[in-house]
């Protein structure tokens, strides 16, 4: 793909298909204005006539034949290098339908585009400059956001807030290089056992900074993708009547009878901008019941991949072996012990969740009344974000590749500063910082190679 990307001319239709207020087929490339002046006509019948500045035209699109019309239509006008993909770019804006918007890409695909590839369009703006690679991600990350927070934070990144942070990274190590680069070229000047001490300084310093923007990837995982948390505990505690709270709706199905649960039950919800995929269970406890023992060993799955778990007892009765079982299960686990039936006469007392939880982890609750859920919801945040939802920095890396890729870059830093303090020649460091410098480089998009942009890319839309 990478040979012929910038030469040719791309269409893909821009909007979901189905019915809608209007469809947008996008066209990028040389050949965009040529092929806006042959389908599309203004009021006065007459070709558009191209400028140098952006614009927009009312007319309609012809058919194939250049005669008949597909529809009227509505054609934006974006010159390059001041477009989305740097290039010259036209959109049509249609009626909204499968057929139409389908027969508007098809004259103009005849017309001398070549459909385009998922991604290519941004891959393209990525190319000619007009963003780096985790800009790039970020604009994926941003369509597919399901949560304002998500979005807030995918569209911050879109703008460069991360983009800022890898590069003021990158420019301390390149001064680091620079100072070690004069020392190499001019020993006689520069005594190399204080340039080494100087090193140590300030690589231990940009070290911290690495690893404070290692520490928030884990909230841009959070953000990104959300938080697997299962709801678990004895039968009829209350899981199911808790998730319907959380849900503001009745999704699970609740009784009085122990043991209605038989399977596991996930569903989102958007809790202050972020994104908890609450996960029912069947209530867990010895049994001699098949279809109920299946139901436990799924709950006990969903206990072992839930991110967050939200342990379920109920404060209207003692601790029983089963919930003490539960606790020290989960008791190395991020969690919450939600004390349920906050409503009834409590048999659970404050010292006692004090002495097995702390201060911090536990709240009591209602699922009936809806007593103590605000502060559940508070709690759940606090616990995946650290504080504050309105305190969350927007410059986190938020992805796999890009942690990697600092955590690499950390590690040769790392060894720099030990080669530095062993008192290693100043060479074997330097080409330790050469490899920072890259791996840094790398999280935005410096000196990528096609597969790696392939497979960036490969994860987007058609028609972005």
């Amino acid at each position: 793909m990478g040979e012929f990307l910038l030469e040719d001319t791309i269409a893909a239709i821009a909007t979901a298909l189905g019915e809608g207020g209007i469809g947008v087929v996008r066209v990028s490339g040389p050949l965009a204005s040529t092929i806006g002046q042959r389908i599309f006509r203004t009021g006065h019948e007459r070709p558009v006539e191209f400028a140098r500045r952006r614009g927009f035209f009312y007319g309609r699109l012809l058919a194939r034949d250049e005669q008949s019309s597909v529809d009227e239509c509505i054609l934006l006008w974006m010159p390059g290098p001041h477009s989305y993909t740097g290039e010259d770019v036209v959109e049509f804006q249609v009626h909204g339908g499968i057929r139409v918007v389908q027969s508007a890409l098809a004259v103009i695909l005849e017309k001398g585009a070549r459909l385009a590839e998922p991604g290519e369009f941004t891959r393209r703006a990525f190319l000619n400059g007009r963003m780096d690679l985790s800009q790039a991600e970020a604009v994926m990350d941003l369509i597919r956001a399901k949560t304002d927070l998500a979005a807030r934070v995918a569209f911050s990144q879109v703008e460069g807030s991360l983009s800022r942070e890898i590069g003021n990274l990158r420019r301390q190590v390149l001064e680091l290089q620079a100072e070690l680069a004069v020392t190499l070229d001019y020993p006689e000047h520069d005594d190399e056992i204080e340039v080494a001490k100087s090193l140590v300084l300030r690589g231990q310093a940009l070290l911290m900074r690495m690893q404070d923007v290692l520490d928030n990837a884990k909230t841009g995982v959070v953000v990104r993708e959300g938080v697997l948390t299962p709801l678990i505990g004895q039968p009829n505690v209350g899981k199911s009547s808790l998730l319907n709270e959380l849900l503001r709706r009745q999704r699970a199905i609740v009784t009085e009878i122990p043991g209605t649960t038989r399977d596991v039950l996930e569903e989102s919800v958007d809790l202050g901008g972020v994104l908890f995929r609450l996960v029912d269970t069947a209530g867990i406890r010895e049994t001699k019941d098949r279809l109920e023992q299946l139901g436990v060993e799924r709950s006990r799955a969903a206990v072992h991949s839930g991110e967050l778990i939200l342990l379920v007892l109920d404060g209207s009765r003692e601790l029983e072996t089963d919930d003490l079982q539960l606790l020290t299960d989960t008791a190395n686990r991020s969690r919450i012990v939600v004390v349920n039936k906050a409503d009834l006469a409590q048999q659970i007392t404050d010292e006692k969740l004090v002495d097995i939880c702390g201060r911090t982890s536990w709240v009591r609750v209602s699922a009936t009344t809806g007593e103590g859920l605000s502060g559940l919801r508070d709690l759940l945040i606090k616990t995946v974000l650290g504080g504050d939802i309105e305190q969350v920095e927007p410059s986190f890396l938020t992805n796999a590749r890009q942690t990697q890729l600092l955590l690499q870059a950390r590690e040769d830093l790392a060894t720099a500063i030990s080669a530095a303090q062993a008192g290693l020649t100043l060479d074997v460091v330097a080409v330790l910082l050469q490899s920072v410098y890259a791996l840094l480089g790398l999280v935005v998009g410096a000196e990528a190679g096609e597969d790696l942009l392939d497979e960036v890319f490969s994860r987007f839309c058609l028609g972005k």
